[in-house]
């Protein structure tokens, strides 16, 4: 299976939104990664439906709504309205979990959980047979920028163990670092998905920097 890119909109310049979502839409990118913080579960706040509905109406590609905040249960509805196609939520939030994600597959939103640095991956043992994707967290999730954590691969590897055991075709996602260095190192680890945010926007040409990472020189499966 080739691998998906999803440039991160929290990256782009949010007083020109627009014209960014526009060069998405002309890249070779798969889908829009829109992460939503709340400032209570991650030490910092994004945006809200406002917003994602604003980039789902210029919007090309799905929308790929990654949720780290509290309680994600009561607003579920309200981000499948403006327009997301997937919804991921974090397993450190969700007590029951199994009836979150089939929430949102009932919504008809492809369903997937994210995993922070600090959670271990066997914890998904349980409910990966339900999932349609897997989000390992490259960085502490709350702010972009931040320095990649080596200890990604092995979860990568752990999680396409998983995923060949009990769910092949679940896709298992990597956001957090990633860039034109570590590329083909996480897609042979397991990614199936790479989430992109500074290494897209602070490219001098961010179409030609997501043109890499769709085909990025080296990977066994590119």
């Amino acid at each position: 299976m080739n691998h998906l890119v999803a440039p991160s909109i929290l990256a782009a310049d949010f007083a020109n939104l627009q014209r960014d979502i526009e060069m998405i839409n002309q890249s070779s990118a798969d889908w829009v990664h829109v992460d939503v913080m709340d400032g209570v579960f991650v030490p910092n706040i994004s945006f809200g439906f406002p917003v994602v509905k604003a980039v789902k109406k210029y919007a090309q590609k799905p929308l790929d709504v990654h949720l780290m905040i509290v309680e994600p249960d009561h607003y579920l509805e309200n981000f499948k309205d403006a327009g997301a196609a997937g919804i991921t939520v974090h397993y450190e939030v969700c007590p029951n979990l199994h009836r979150t994600i089939q929430h949102i597959k009932e919504l008809g939103c492809r369903a997937g959980v994210a995993l922070n640095p600090h959670t271990p991956v066997a914890l998904l043992e349980d409910i990966i047979i339900d999932l349609d994707m897997v989000l390992i967290m490259s960085v502490n999730p709350g702010f972009g920028g931040q320095k990649f954590i080596g200890n990604t691969y092995k979860k990568l590897k752990d999680v396409k163990a998983l995923s060949r055991r009990y769910n092949p075709e679940m896709l298992i996602e990597v956001d957090g670092g990633v860039d034109e260095h570590n590329a083909v190192k996480l897609i042979d680890a397991g990614a199936s998905v790479l989430v992109a945010g500074n290494s897209v926007f602070s490219a001098p040409d961010p179409s030609a920097a997501i043109a890499y990472l769709k085909h990025p020189s080296g990977s066994s499966r590119s």
